[in-house]
């Protein structure tokens, strides 16, 4: 039988609860967190954690699941307004952004531990899921409202799009400084409308 979260959906805004382990997780690392220490920083029992989830890995899996759940909600609303496609791709790039500013801990957590996330190959579907897929849309919407030219490889061209969001907003966070959308967006839009439209 398949143990349901403590959570059933993955809800748009994170819950305290969520923030909660992210922030546990963030601060002693994966390795160095044990249940007992989920169990004190939530107020859930221990008992209830193991009925709920298998492990801490399972309790990871579901924090960066509900993230990039997030972020595809977040994107997929964005692209899909309307408007211009260089438009709408501004405003993906400033969901992203909102996203990860307001689950902090999660994408620390995340960047810490790529490489465990990568061996869950759903996270790495949501990735694709979340961000790729809306962004190669808004490619070919681009060239053909005059937006931006025809991209010859739009799956790495998306990809370098993610980058140039998230490597910034990741540098802020793992400094442990607040991440400011705003101000991270424009020159991170600049930087992919440049790349886009060309010398």
């Amino acid at each position: 039988m398949r143990k349901v979260p403590l959570v059933r959906t993955l809800p748009t805004a994170i819950s305290s609860r969520e923030a909660v382990i992210a922030e546990t997780f963030a601060a002693r690392g994966f390795e160095d967190t044990r249940m007992e220490d989920l169990a004190e920083a939530t107020g859930v029992p221990k008992a209830t954690l193991y009925y709920h989830f298998a492990g801490k890995e399972e309790i990871l899996a579901w924090l960066l699941r509900s993230t990039l759940a997030a972020m595809s909600e977040a994107v997929t609303e964005a692209a899909a307004r309307p408007g211009t496609a260089r438009r709408r791709l501004e405003a993906v790039v400033r969901a992203q952004l909102r996203v990860m500013a307001d689950r902090p801990a999660a994408c620390r957590i995340l960047i810490a531990d790529l490489g465990r996330a990568a061996r869950m190959p759903d996270l790495a579907d949501g990735v694709g899921r979340a961000f790729h897929a809306p962004v190669l849309e808004l490619l070919a919407d681009g060239a053909a409202d005059g937006s931006w030219r025809r991209i010859k490889d739009p799956t790495t061209t998306a990809s370098s799009i993610f980058g140039a969001v998230v490597i910034p907003a990741l540098e802020r966070l793992v400094a442990g400084g607040p991440l400011e959308p705003d101000r991270i967006a424009q020159p991170v839009i600049r930087f992919i409308l440049t790349g886009l439209t060309g010398p």
